[in-house]
């Protein structure tokens, strides 16, 4: 499966707990969300059984779909010509965490634009339109 396609399913998990990914991946109507949803119980089967972590603390910290190699084939054309099919596939990693991850926050940079100290702006009058009349 391409890695464009695979990606929008990752989107969806990245940053949420383990469990919530799970039922997420279930319900999405995207064929990449099988794959997925099977790398995502290894993972936690992994993390639960080589690292005896819980699943309920766990959180997909990272998500990323790498193209991997591509399978060239040709599809008849007219007039004894070939069109190449470039069949993708996709090396996907996820990573879990026990630890919650830390939510960025843009809201910092917007207060400090808010209190800046710039002068307000003066800006001229619309002028008035004169209307039209007609003396018929």
């Amino acid at each position: 499966m391409a890695p464009r396609k695979v990606r929008l399913v990752l989107g969806l998990i990245r940053g949420k707990s383990a469990l919530d990914a799970e039922t997420l991946l279930s319900f999405t109507h995207r064929a990449a969300s099988l794959p997925v949803l099977k790398l995502l119980r290894s993972a936690m089967a992994n993390a639960e059984h080589n690292f005896k972590l819980d699943k309920s603390t766990l959180y997909v910290k990272t998500a990323t779909a790498d193209g991997g190699p591509t399978l060239k084939r040709t599809f008849p054309r007219a007039m004894g010509r070939g069109a190449i099919i470039r069949k993708r596939t996709s090396h996907v990693t996820i990573i879990l965490s026990d630890e919650q991850p830390r939510i960025k926050t843009a809201l910092k940079k917007k207060d400090e634009s808010a209190t800046s100290t710039k002068a307000p702006v003066a800006r001229k009058p619309r002028a008035a339109k004169a209307a039209k009349t007609s003396n018929a």
